[in-house]
């Protein structure tokens, strides 16, 4: 049991992949990285750094909680260095950010230097693989403000959205909003819960605030459709239980 919750569930990284492109060809491949809290660079980051190498993906989305303090963005920094630069990488703020006053500039300027860009209520338009899509990079939603409404009220409508979105309780006001909007989300990619961090039978013991009624996996309703990514560190107690740390790989 303590090898399983101070290792295995923590350090042995679950990949998950999802093709919910709905197409033939020109599939646009992501990697979610969410959830990082990084503190110092172990094994395991090499590992999903490696990984990310051989999959080469068109993009990486990080959803937040990368990093617990403005003197972890050099740790940050050197993770990001060993993967490709040429990937190009798409990232939001978390709650943790916020908590911790984390300098938005340096975090910009970090990313920057790796093909990356931080998104806080802001949206992308990407042109790759002959195709267009709409990136919503969402502030959080309990340590600032998210703003659905105010960011894609613009976007065009005919053009596949993804939305990317820390706190996962955020997505049952995404969905009210969009019913006037009315754009087309591909999918909501949020974080934040750890899928509980400590679970029995896969059940959690406690969830962050801002987690709403989700926990981890898919989420689908007949207007949107979720998915909560368990994450890759942890947070209070340096321990997995039943909940394996996870990177997910989507076919977009």
């Amino acid at each position: 049991v303590v090898l399983d919750a101070f290792w295995f569930e923590r350090y042995i990284i679950q990949w998950n992949k999802f093709d919910i492109s709905g197409r033939d060809d020109n599939k646009i491949k992501t990697i979610q990285l969410t959830d990082l809290h990084i503190n110092e660079i172990l094994a395991f980051h090499h590992s999903i750094a490696k990984r990310i190498n051989q999959e080469q993906p068109d993009l990486i989305f990080i959803t937040g909680d990368s990093v617990n303090r403005t003197s972890k963005l050099p740790i940050l920094n050197e993770f990001l260095k060993l993967i490709d630069p040429k990937i190009q990488k798409i990232a939001i703020m978390g709650n943790k950010e916020y908590e911790a006053n984390v300098d938005i500039e340096q975090f910009k300027k970090v990313l920057k230097a790796y093909n990356g860009k931080l998104l806080i209520n802001e949206t992308l338009e990407l042109k790759l693989k002959g195709r267009t899509i709409n990136i919503v990079g969402l502030d959080d939603y309990i340590g600032s403000n998210a703003d659905y409404f105010t960011t894609a009220k613009n976007l065009n409508k005919t053009v596949e959205t993804i939305v990317l979105n820390h706190c996962p309780q955020y997505r049952d006001d995404i969905e009210r909003i969009n019913r006037g909007l009315n754009l087309n989300i591909k999918a909501i990619l949020s974080g934040h819960t750890h899928g509980g961090q400590i679970t029995f039978f896969g059940q959690p013991f406690i969830t962050p605030r801002g987690s709403g009624r989700y926990v981890k996996g898919w989420y689908r309703s007949e207007e949107t459709k979720m998915y909560v990514s368990k994450g890759v560190g942890t947070t209070v107690f340096p321990i997995r239980f039943w909940c394996r740390a996870e990177a997910t790989i989507f076919y977009v």
